[in-house]
């Protein structure tokens, strides 16, 4: 029979759990209402008898700008390639600059080029571009956003069934730990959120610190975070004699 000490550590640890997925749930619900305008606008353009096109996507910033700031470091509309008649290959991606105030990531999207930007090997992409509704990436340090430690969360967009892109955000991992580790702390034992890869998230102990891997031990125990791609792995409690 489990005693009141392990009863209020499970608690603990089902009260962080829920922690991990009320913040990612922040940056879904952003990504989801990014993803009902996107393909909104591509059905709005197609409805007037022409293809979309860069132009077309810049109706999505105020609501882009609108998301920057709290936990989202940048975020944006990713189209898969050929969608739009201007750009085979093109990101309306907005972060926040050094003054506060959004700027555009422009990058090398030329395929004849050296330096391309061949966006769809990412996992972020390749992840909703294969079905999955909910993508985590990371953590990674960012080189081509924010030199920072940081997660990407991303969902597809469809339009009549088909993929036209990825509605993404980059979060840094400084932000969503301080959002989930004092809920961590309360757990009574070292604990650690560690994403589909065994990469660590954010964590409690110096054994495994964010950005290493946990490949499993003796004596801990994952539990899902609903149904997000992240799993709280915590030591067990010894049973009281």
């Amino acid at each position: 029979m489990a005693t009141k000490v392990e009863d209020e550590a499970g608690a603990t640890v089902t009260r962080a759990c829920r922690a991990v997925s009320d913040t990612a749930e922040q940056v879904f619900r952003a990504l989801r209402e990014l993803r009902v305008a996107a393909a909104e606008q591509v059905r709005l353009v197609r409805r007037a008898g022409r293809e979309p096109a860069t132009a077309d996507l810049a109706a999505l910033r105020p609501m882009l700008f609108g998301h920057l700031g709290a936990l989202i470091a940048g975020i944006g509309f990713i189209a898969a390639p050929g969608l739009l008649s201007d750009a085979p290959w093109y990101l309306e991606w907005w972060q926040d600059g050094p003054s506060g105030a959004p700027v555009q990531l422009l990058r090398d999207l030329n395929p004849a080029s050296s330096a391309f930007y061949d966006y769809t090997h990412w996992d972020w992409f390749a992840g909703p571009h294969s079905g999955a509704e909910r993508t985590v990436c990371g953590p990674y340090v960012d080189y081509l956003c924010t030199d920072e430690y940081s997660l990407t969360l991303s969902v597809p967009v469809l339009v009549e069934g088909a993929f036209i892109g990825v509605a993404a955000a980059d979060v840094l991992v400084r932000s969503f730990e301080g959002a989930v580790i004092p809920s961590l702390r309360r757990i009574p034992a070292p604990a650690l959120l560690v994403n589909a890869s065994g990469r660590v998230v954010a964590s409690t102990t110096s054994r495994w610190l964010a950005g290493s891997v946990y490949r499993g031990a003796a004596g801990f125990t994952a539990h899902p975070c609903g149904d997000l791609p992240l799993r709280l792995v915590a030591a067990e409690l010894p049973h009281a004699s």
